[in-house]
């Protein structure tokens, strides 16, 4: 299977950090597209129609795309390490905490940055400053509701390592393009932050 991606992409990102920590990252053909002219070609767009990565080529030749779609996808033909819940319950809470994560952290950090950012204008047309700054408050006021949360938990879905670690990582990761670095903010984020450092994945 191929795995198309971009290289400083969040998305794309979670599923190769899930592919890592299922020991698999290298069962796929794993090749890189351009943001900005490159995934708007009809080479690209014959693979996902809204001109986004990662798209997962299957070996049939359909196309999948939506990271989480990618992830499921992958936790079907690899079910262990278990990253998504191991009954319908669980997967429900993993997932209600990873969509969570995704729209209050992930998605405002990600419309912060490619709004205000100089370096990602070819990307976003046009950007919209004030736009920018309204998701960088969103972000940190997500950010320290969840500080709050991991008070109490070992990791962001409970007592072990799921997918909504990846996605929570994932987005902050992406935030230190404008040199935001949440876990020196945060205490509890700090300490969780450090633990998925530990992991050899996330390095």
């Amino acid at each position: 299977m191929k795995f198309y991606k971009a290289p400083i992409a969040p998305n794309p990102l979670r599923v190769e950090i899930f592919m890592r920590e299922k020991g698999i990252y290298d069962n796929f053909e794993h090749i890189d597209v351009e943001l900005a002219q490159e995934t708007k070609t009809d080479e690209h767009l014959s693979r996902n129609h809204l001109g986004q990565v990662p798209v997962l080529e299957l070996d049939d030749g359909r196309f999948l795309s939506e990271s989480r779609a990618i992830c499921t996808y992958i936790e079907g033909l690899y079910p262990e390490p278990n990253l998504m819940g191991n009954d319908f319950e669980e997967r429900a809470f993993i997932e209600m905490t990873d969509r969570q994560i995704e729209h209050g952290i992930l998605y405002p950090i990600y419309h912060w940055i490619r709004h205000i950012h100089p370096g990602l204008a070819k990307l976003e047309k046009p950007q919209v400053e004030d736009w920018g700054h309204v998701n960088e408050g969103r972000a940190k006021r997500a950010i320290g509701t969840f500080d709050i949360i991991l008070a109490n938990r070992e990791y962001c879905a409970g007592d072990r390592f799921t997918i909504a670690d990846i996605t929570l990582y994932c987005g902050l990761n992406f935030a230190r393009i404008v040199r935001y670095k949440a876990w020196e903010e945060f205490e509890n984020i700090g300490k969780w932050h450090k633990k998925m450092l530990e992991r050899g994945t996330f390095k």
